[in-house]
């Protein structure tokens, strides 16, 4: 791989929560151990470009439906998952990965369907606060922190948990999980940007997409704190 190419998807509709700050850093931590890396920010009035990394943020209800509804005229995002590339969906792009979600009114929407999680509406309060999350130990990450913001309730099926809920909510269906993935497509409602509170996180999508093993180990003594003044913040 020459150029490691990182495309935030749809900034535009799917920024409302600060999330493009994960391609900001999936592009740095890469050019910090000397991976030429390219971030590209793809806007839904464009065809979504060839990359080798995806990343999907949160966004208001009617932008979410036009963002989906692009994505699957589109279809590279489809195409590029097919091909082996890594998806990182965060809140409304999570739902926007799965088989389907809610609008504000309840309607259903077809999602991309890249992981198979069905998002419907929440009948109880907005899931709003931080976040802990234990890591399925299978990705050998450390304990999750985010912020999470959302009134949709997501079910998986064919796809594995991120994690389990330690604080917070979280998909909000049945046992107390959080996010979901499946090969190489990852989605959660973790905001934060989440990958500036956990750089095991960045890591791992840096892996997926680059195919190493091992990579250089950073100085991340400024996020660690972050993070855990932020777990702190809910007992953990």
């Amino acid at each position: 791989m020459s150029v490691l190419r990182i495309a935030v998807v749809y900034p535009d509709l799917l920024g409302t929560y600060g999330d493009t700050g994960n391609g900001v850093i999936l592009e740095r931590r890469a050019a910090e151990r000397g991976i030429a890396a390219e971030l590209l920010m793809a806007r839904s009035s464009e065809p979504l470009p060839e990359a080798d990394l995806y990343c999907l943020g949160g966004g208001e209800d009617g932008p979410q439906v036009l963002a989906a509804e692009r994505l699957v005229a589109d279809g590279g995002l489809r195409r590029a998952t097919e091909a082996g590339a890594t998806i990182f969906a965060v809140c409304a792009g999570f739902q926007i990965i799965g088989a389907s979600f809610p609008d504000a009114a309840g309607n259903r929407h077809d999602g991309v369907g890249l992981i198979d999680v069905t998002t419907t509406k929440g009948s109880g309060p907005r899931c709003v606060g931080e976040v802990a999350v234990d890591p399925d130990p299978a990705l050998g990450l450390s304990r999750l922190s985010g912020f999470e913001n959302h009134g949709g309730v997501s079910t998986l099926g064919e796809a594995a948990a991120l994690g389990t809920v330690v604080a917070g909510v979280g998909n909000g269906a049945g046992p107390a999980i959080e996010g979901a993935y499946r090969g190489h497509v990852l989605g959660t409602y973790l905001h934060g940007p989440v990958l500036a509170r956990n750089p095991d996180l960045a890591d791992l999508l840096l892996r997926w997409a680059t195919g190493s093993g091992e990579l250089e180990v950073l100085d991340d003594a400024a996020a660690l704190d972050l993070r855990s003044e932020r777990l702190a913040s809910v007992g953990c």
